[in-house]
């Protein structure tokens, strides 16, 4: 390895005919691209896609009432009920595995009428009662002010926190916002606080447009009494929401005589489920991706091969006059699969190198343009790089390894007597 002279023949072996030293280089260059950019492209599409799910935590689920489905105990079939404020008090103690489980009612929307003025201007948004505990189910980031509180909540105070198409629909540039006043369904409010989605510079729509109020705030001034419309359920991390929930919803079944078999009474959303085949699909991607370029990368290493191969039978005759001066087999191996090796390592590491400039610049691309729906920072970790060094090792080895065993089979008397 640390022997000029043979570095000097190995030098000598790749520049004799550069032109197919380059073509040969290329096949492993182009194998190695393909299969990094394979990976950060995954990578990209895993990481638009969780930043979808970051905006609930993933082991949560949302629940609802819809119609029976079966008669039970008297009742008729197509019968419609919903969840009490006492459902989720009995689920709370039912179940010590919930993190949080968050009353939830809504009415509006933001894509339907007018229901928020603000002096002489008027808006449709989105309108819910919620817990001050939501917050850490739907992450937020508070711009200013604060969230509910639990002070909110038990005094029933007429307060509001805003989203930013809010403030830009209802609000003048640089207007005083905190402690002003926005009247709901003709109620009045007071803002405590403006928030933004997460993601896409929390320009999320729907998100944006909405306003939370406290949950008993909302029942009373809206007439809702003690009914809920649907809850948000959040297990403890060392406990799946999603092995959890037929066991709460066969609880809710016994509390509101429902049948134990009718499937269709309570709706929902399981995020963690969704959440898990999401990763199970993109494992499978990244699977994909290395198989796929490993066969290209495979082209490239057949093409090394080949090379050595013709070098092999070029050089019978300085194989058979070194053999002569007492050269062993393994020192005429060695010096093939060093070759092999440095041919594939270089090559593979400019592949390697490019893929990262490419993926630079799709990153600045992505960054100058905004972001794309379903896709963020495509990328790749250290581990990938390692991973690709070795199989480039494993690759060159193979590479040189029959025509390094076809070097060390000849004669030297008839390596010397070819011409």
């Amino acid at each position: 390895m640390f022997n000029k002279d043979r570095w000097d023949e190995i030098l000598e072996a790749l520049t004799a005919n550069k032109f197919r030293t380059f073509l040969t280089a290329f096949g492993v260059f182009w194998g190695i691209t393909i299969l990094v950019l394979l990976l950060a492209l995954t990578n990209g599409l895993k990481n638009g896609v969780e930043a979808g799910f970051s905006d609930f935590a993933t082991n949560s689920m949302f629940t609802w009432v819809q119609r029976t489905s079966i008669p039970y105990k008297g009742l008729p079939k197509g019968r419609r009920f919903n969840y009490k404020i006492d459902d989720v008090d009995a689920i709370k103690a039912e179940f010590p595995e919930l993190k949080y489980v968050s009353p939830r009612n809504s009415l509006g929307g933001y894509r339907g009428g007018n229901n928020v003025t603000r002096g002489t201007k008027i808006g449709a948004f989105q309108i819910y009662g919620d817990y001050p505990e939501f917050i850490n189910q739907l992450p937020m980031d508070i711009l200013q002010g604060r969230f509910i509180s639990y002070s909110d909540i038990n005094s029933n105070r007429k307060v509001c926190v805003i989203g930013i198409d809010v403030v830009r629909s209802l609000y003048d540039k640089g207007e005083d916002i905190m402690g002003s006043y926005i009247k709901i369904n003709g109620v009045n409010f007071m803002v405590v606080g403006t928030f933004k989605n997460p993601n896409s510079q929390g320009d999320k729509e729907e998100e944006a447009n909405t306003i939370y109020i406290p949950f008993t705030t909302f029942n009373q001034a809206f007439n809702y009494g003690n009914r809920v419309s649907w809850m948000a359920i959040t297990a403890h991390d060392h406990f799946n929401i999603t092995n959890l929930k037929e066991r709460i919803f066969s609880f809710l079944k016994m509390r509101h005589k429902v049948h134990p078999n009718d499937e269709r009474t309570f709706g929902h959303r399981d995020i963690s489920e969704q959440f898990a085949k999401v990763s199970g699909l993109f494992a499978i991607l990244t699977v994909v991706g290395y198989f796929v370029g490993s066969l290209i990368l495979m082209s490239g290493i057949i093409g090394i091969s080949n090379i050595m191969l013709i070098v092999v039978k070029e050089r019978t005759k300085e194989i058979g006059v070194r053999r002569a001066l007492g050269a062993t087999p393994w020192n005429i191996k060695a010096q093939i699969l060093q070759e092999s090796l440095i041919l594939t390592i270089l090559s593979g590491m400019v592949g390697v190198a490019f893929a990262g400039g490419v993926i630079w610049i799709m990153n600045y691309l992505l960054d100058s343009s905004g972001p794309i729906e379903n896709f963020a920072n495509p990328s790749v970790g250290m581990q990938v790089v390692f991973t690709a060094l070795t199989i480039l090792v494993l690759s060159g080895l193979l590479a040189g390894l029959i025509p390094a065993n076809n070097a060390t089979k000849m004669k030297p008397v008839d390596a010397l007597r070819i011409e």
